[in-house]
């Protein structure tokens, strides 16, 4: 098995009950195949960069996911499938960090700037 980062952006018109609803399908979608979920991040409502499908934000997910290539063409074909995901990323990676990622690392160094200031 291979490890995967798979980031996921969710309509902001949805809760964030549904949202962690999707977060636990696609986990338990993932281990019933015989994958592992490693992590997850809930990155929360963020501007996009540009629009999609006409929303200008969206609730980002990440999962860090250890998983067969079968696995990987059955979820991004439920998140094709799904009204509430406008956009979804899956990566191959080496190896899965271990600690936040990189957005989640930034948020917590701007709060040790700003508190030392």
């Amino acid at each position: 098995m291979a490890f995967y980062e798979l980031i996921y952006i969710v309509r902001p018109d949805v809760s964030t009950q549904q949202v962690d609803a999707l977060t636990e399908k696609y986990s338990t979608m993932i281990t019933e195949n015989g994958g592992k979920v490693k992590s997850v991040e809930q990155w929360g409502l963020r501007t996009l960069a540009y629009k999609i499908r006409k929303h200008r934000k969206g609730y980002y997910t990440m999962l860090c996911v250890e998983m067969n290539g079968e696995t990987v063409n059955q979820l991004e074909h439920s998140m094709k499938l799904s009204d509430d995901v406008i956009r979804f990323m899956t990566v191959k990676v080496d190896e899965l960090d271990e600690g936040p990622s990189i957005m989640m690392r930034k948020r917590k160094e701007d709060y040790a700037d700003s508190s030392n200031a």
